[in-house]
């Protein structure tokens, strides 16, 4: 609470000492910044009042500063204050921080106050706080809000807080408010009809707020025309986001008129505003095809949502065909904006074909099913027979030492020359190591670019999928630990909606708790104990070394968990995340698209095995 100690306790104030206060000159040029710049300048007045010893003075500007140091929240009718800011045991004012005696001096000085915010906040607080509650105050504190101006810059500065508290204050007092709810029904209204695209967002702000508490039921369809008329003006004017949004509520109230053409027409605008976004994204001096891809598919579900009976009349469904090749295209020209790849050319054109086909037009279960599967997974075996063929055709590269560098110039790995010796050795065993991670990065390039991009755009094109429905398949997936079934689905759920930073960072020690977990269950051992007799958790680097580990998950599998999330030639996300050390680029790489993928595909496979096993098991006892 306020602690400061600013002026004697039983020091009593007048309203005479107010009109002395010079508080009107203090808050002089503050009042257009609203509440906060009030209450800095009235607390700045009331210290050096209290400095030239004028102490009923400066008492006065310190309630008035605490009365104007509070946020206002309309959409809580008898709780609608709250502190400007909460710091290591200390706040700003609240209601309850005024005394009586405080309360008693708003009531008398509140007509004199001549000023809408400082007289809206002070009969508001004296209709909150006195016991009973006198309406005279409500009103005075409706009359006050409704006087402030209906521009951009105080509907920003909480002029919309101060007019939505008005309103829900005529609502709470009903007939005793008398005419003031449809006066002010009448003045935003015609506030409304009388902005233009130099009012920006107001008018939409003004809609919002006479559609949130029905104050023009009657009149939907003036509403919805000048919402309208303002986005083609925004249009014109090739402000696309303003374009958009307007187009968006112009919808709601064409509806609410029972318009569905004019809604129709509207939810089309909409939509051509996202796809001239996406042209506008890939035609500047920075194009972004992984952008344009965004804003066509958003293209793509704002004309889903038009009713099928309109759809003929404006060609819906011949547009989104268009719509979906432009997507597909975007959709391959943003796979080199993930990461920087480097390899032989490759013609990937039929892979991403046999990818769409794959998933394509099967229900919500199939495509998933079909996504998963759309790679077998990396085989070890004969990756390793590749490289060694390679290294025995090619020595030189493999006889000199190398090193490998982070972004930021540090070496984070080295490789030793190889011998290439009759007899085994460690090193050529660490070279060829090393030559199987630069392969294998190489194949999941492919894989990202060929055959799960692809997919994924087909299915998030096709099914809109929910998190609880990751959840669910995590929650019936006997690889996922069943107390992190939640946290396995808003990892995949997040990939599935292309947020793959928010995916890499759950899912990545939710594996490396799935790895230890099954260790645990067959009786592995994964913790290590210190000199100081501390038992500490091994980490997945450590875990991957453990023989079990390819007994449990495959040699593949083993191997793709230390080349992805352990190996310092490699990727290595496990560790960059536990550091710290991925940026934005690196969590959008193909590496963290792949990490999400093989996630997907362990928890739906074994998820799918799972359920038709049981489903045989049934059919076996039926007929035995």
């Amino acid at each position: 609470m306020v602690s400061e100690e600013r002026y004697p306790a039983d020091l009593k104030v007048t309203a005479e000492h107010f009109a002395k206060s010079g508080w009107k000159q203090a808050i002089d040029g503050a009042r257009r910044e609203g509440y906060s710049a009030m209450w800095s300048a009235l607390s700045g007045a009331a210290r050096q009042a209290m400095a030239d010893e004028k102490l009923a003075e400066g008492k006065v500007l310190w309630l008035l500063a605490d009365a104007c140091s509070m946020t206002l929240r309309p959409e809580r009718s008898n709780n609608p204050f709250d502190p400007f800011f909460v710091m290591e045991g200390r706040r700003s004012g609240l209601p309850e921080d005024f005394a009586e005696e405080d309360i008693a001096f708003f009531a008398e000085i509140v007509e004199q106050a001549d000023d809408a915010w400082l007289r809206g906040r002070l009969a508001d607080l004296v209709w909150l706080c006195s016991k009973p509650r006198d309406p005279k105050y409500a009103l005075i504190a409706i009359d006050a809000y409704r006087e402030l101006e209906l521009d951009t810059e105080t509907w920003i500065r909480g002029g919309r807080e101060c007019w939505e508290r008005a309103i829900r204050l005529a609502l709470m007092l009903r007939d005793g408010s008398g005419v003031r709810l449809a006066e002010m029904r009448d003045t935003l209204l015609a506030a409304f009809n009388g902005t233009t695209v130099d009012d920006g967002y107001l008018g939409l702000w003004l809609a919002d707020l006479l559609e949130d508490h029905r104050l023009v039921s009657d009149h939907p369809n003036e509403v919805a025309g000048h919402l309208e008329r303002l986005a083609k003006d925004f249009d014109a004017a090739d402000d696309l986001h303003r374009c958009r949004d307007y187009f968006n509520r112009a919808v709601r109230w064409f509806k609410k008129a029972g318009d569905e053409a004019k809604a129709a027409e509207n939810t089309i605008a909409e939509a051509e505003g996202w796809v001239k976004e996406a042209r506008a994204r890939v035609s500047g001096e920075s194009p972004s095809h992984m952008a344009a891809a965004t804003f066509y598919e958003n293209a793509i579900q704002v004309y889903r949502t038009i009713p099928r009976s309109e759809r003929a009349v404006y060609c819906v469904e011949e547009r989104l065909d268009e719509l979906r090749r432009c997507l597909s295209d975007a959709g391959e020209r943003s796979i080199g904006e993930m990461g920087e790849v480097r390899s032989p050319g490759v013609d990937i054109s039929e892979l991403v074909e046999n990818s769409r086909k794959a998933v394509r037009g099967k229900s919500p279960v199939e495509a998933l099913k079909a996504l998963c599967n759309l790679h077998a997974g990396y085989n070890i075996g004969s990756a390793r027979e590749n490289a060694l063929e390679r290294i025995r055709q090619h020595p030189i590269q493999s006889l000199f030492p190398a090193a490998v560098m982070s972004p930021d110039g540090r070496v984070i790995a080295k490789r030793p020359g190889a011998s290439l010796s009759a007899g085994d050795s460690g090193d050529d065993e660490v070279v060829v190591r090393t030559e199987l991670i630069r392969d294998y990065g190489l194949w999941v390039g492919i894989v990202v670019q060929g055959d799960i991009w692809p997919g994924l755009e087909t299915l998030r094109l096709e099914h809109r999928l929910h998190e609880a429905d990751f959840v669910n398949l995590c929650g019936q997936s006997p690889i996922v630990p069943k107390d992190r079934a939640r946290l396995f689905g808003k990892a995949l759920f997040a990939g599935y909606e292309g947020d793959f930073v928010a995916a890499i960072h759950l899912l990545t020690p939710q594996i490396e708790h799935m790895v230890r977990h099954h260790l645990k269950i067959a009786g592995v051992k994964t913790t290590s104990l210190d000199k100081n007799g501390i038992e500490h958790e091994i980490g997945l680097s450590s875990l991957i070394e453990i023989p079990e580990v390819k007994k449990i998950f495959g040699e593949d599998l083993a191997f793709e968990f230390d080349a992805l999330l352990c190996n310092s030639f490699g990727p290595n996300l496990r560790n960059e995340i536990a550091h710290g050390l991925l940026d934005d680029q690196s969590c959008e790489s193909i590496y963290a698209i792949y990490a999400w993928w093989l996630g997907l595909r362990l928890t739906f496979n074994t998820f799918w095995n799972a359920i038709h096993r049981e489903s045989q098991d049934s059919e076996e006892g039926g007929e035995s």
